[in-house]
């Protein structure tokens, strides 16, 4: 079907003006207000670029020793070294899955619990939001420092690292997940004689089931990009060969392992693709549903 325009002529332009004047020509006090709001936010921007010292030619500079550099990348080359960087590689991937999978199991009760139309108690479940937030809102960064510190170098600070900081993010995603199901199903269940338990078992889990999985393989991609950079700090994996490579300028072999960090995400990220394709189109919910 082709749609037709019609054209608009000078008469119905003046009486649209005049039903909605405001469309047509805003206030002054409006205008005045978005040329204040621009304004500040310019010379905010000018004020900070001046603070941290961004003059162009700086830029200029940086950018023409960026391209030296990146010409001394090439060509890519592992040495001696290709199977501990692939081993190390690994290391990286096991981090992340270890770390993701743990998360996301300390995360339902959290996310459950956390979830208005499951706790009522708006205490119990103010006092287990924040506790997510306190958890989500230290960078794995800061919490792998931490870890080391705790229990010494190596992936298990990683892996301790991600399972924290994650179980906050997971929590948070759960509970926004379970607050948009449908009552009805709910409902039903208790209606039949189930208790609350089962309630949540077969009238809210396999409506967020699909949701919570999508996030966990997400979440898993992140870390599998995130985990190569907790070894810098001594949590093991990629990041230590990486940032050692960095620091003496074996410009080669830095770029073959970003190669190899490259291809790995990408891997993963199509793999999560394809579960999460399959996630959305219900199967997992529908057959969750059939278990009785």
């Amino acid at each position: 079907m082709m749609l037709r325009l019609q054209a608009v002529d000078a008469a119905a332009i003046e009486r649209a003006r005049r039903a909605a004047p405001v469309v047509f020509t805003p206030p002054w006090r409006i205008s005045l207000g978005l040329y204040a709001v621009a304004l500040v936010l310019t010379g905010l921007a000018g004020y900070c670029l001046w603070l941290f010292n961004a003059s162009p030619l700086r830029i200029w500079n940086g950018l023409g020793q960026l391209g030296t550099t990146l010409m001394q990348m090439f060509p890519p080359t592992a040495g001696e070294m290709f199977w501990d960087f692939m081993a190390a590689m690994a290391q990286t991937v096991g981090m992340a899955f270890i770390g993701t999978v743990v998360a996301a199991i300390l995360a339902v009760p959290l996310g459950m619990l956390g979830a208005r139309n499951v706790l009522p108690n708006w205490l119990a479940r103010f006092l287990l939001r924040r506790s997510s937030d306190v958890l989500r809102g230290v960078d794995q960064l800061i919490w792998a420092l931490i870890f080391v510190r705790a229990v010494g170098l190596g992936p298990l600070a990683g892996i301790l690292a991600i399972i924290v900081s994650d179980t906050g993010t997971l929590a948070k995603l759960y509970s926004e997940a379970v607050e948009n199901t449908d009552r009805k199903s709910v409902d039903g269940v208790r209606a039949c004689g189930g208790g609350p338990l089962l309630g949540v078992r077969f009238g809210i889990l396999p409506q967020v089931l699909p949701v919570m999985l999508s996030s966990v393989l997400y979440i898993f991609e992140s870390n599998t990009r995130s985990a190569t950079i907790l070894g810098i700090v001594g949590a093991g994996g990629i990041g230590f060969f990486l940032s050692d490579r960095i620091r003496t300028m074996n410009w080669e072999e830095t770029s073959f392992i970003i190669v190899l960090i490259l291809v790995t995400v990408y891997l993963i990220d199509g793999l999560s693709k394809a579960i999460r394709t399959r996630l959305i189109s219900g199967k997992v919910a529908g057959g969750l549903t059939g278990l009785h």
